[in-house]
C-alpha cells in the first residue's frame, strides 16, 4: 500500500473520530434531556437508554478506528504480518460484537417499551430493523475473523518463506 494511501486513510479516520465525537455527546446531551423532559416516564427510559446505546456503538466504532490506524501503521512499515497484529483484530473483533450486542438491547428495550405503553413508543417496523442490523454486524465479525485466519495463514507462509530464502542464501 502507497505512503499516500496510507496517510489519506489516517487523514479520514481522524475526521470520523473527530465527528464521531460530536455524535457522543450529542447521544449522551439527548439521554440527560430525555430524562430531565420525562421523569418517571417508560419513553424517557427509552430515549435515555437509546442515547447511551448510541454513545457505547460510537465508542465501538472509535475503539475499530484505532485500531485500524495501528494497522495501517504496521502496513507502511511493512511489519503488519507480524503476531503483534493479531491484538487489534481481535479487538476490531470484539468491538463489532459488542455493537452488535448493544443494538439486539435498543431492538429489545424498544419491543419492551412497546409492550407496556399506551401504543407504540417506536415502529414495529424499527425494531425489525434493528434486529437485521445486529444479524449483518454479527456477520461483519465472523467476515473479519475470517480475515483473521488468513492472517495467520500469511503469517506462517511468511515464515516459512523467510526460513527457506534464509536456507537458499547458505546454499549459494
Amino acid at each position: 500500500m502507497g505512503r499516500i494511501a496510507v496517510v489519506v486513510l489516517k487523514v479520514v479516520i481522524a475526521i470520523a473520530i473527530a465527528g464521531s465525537l460530536v455524535v457522543q455527546i450529542g447521544a449522551l446531551a439527548m439521554a440527560s434531556l430525555s430524562i430531565d423532559d420525562f421523569s418517571g416516564s417508560r419513553v424517557a427510559w427509552v430515549y435515555s437508554m437509546l442515547g447511551i446505546y448510541v454513545a457505547l456503538g460510537v465508542l465501538c466504532l472509535q475503539v475499530i478506528a484505532v485500531c485500524i490506524w495501528r494497522l495501517l501503521t504496521r502496513v507502511r512499515a511493512g511489519t503488519v504480518f507480524s503476531p503483534r497484529s493479531f491484538r487489534e483484530v481481535d479487538v476490531v473483533i470484539g468491538a463489532i460484537s459488542v455493537a452488535a450486542v448493544l443494538t439486539v438491547g435498543v431492538a429489545v428495550g424498544f419491543a419492551i417499551a412497546n409492550r407496556t405503553t399506551r401504543g407504540d413508543v417506536v415502529a414495529p417496523g424499527q425494531v425489525g430493523l434493528l434486529l437485521g442490523f445486529a444479524l449483518v454486524a454479527g456477520g461483519v465479525a465472523l467476515v473479519v475473523y475470517v480475515m483473521r485466519l488468513l492472517l495467520v495463514q500469511a503469517i506462517e507462509l511468511d515464515t516459512s518463506a523467510r526460513a527457506l530464502r534464509a536456507e537458499l542464501d547458505e546454499v549459494i
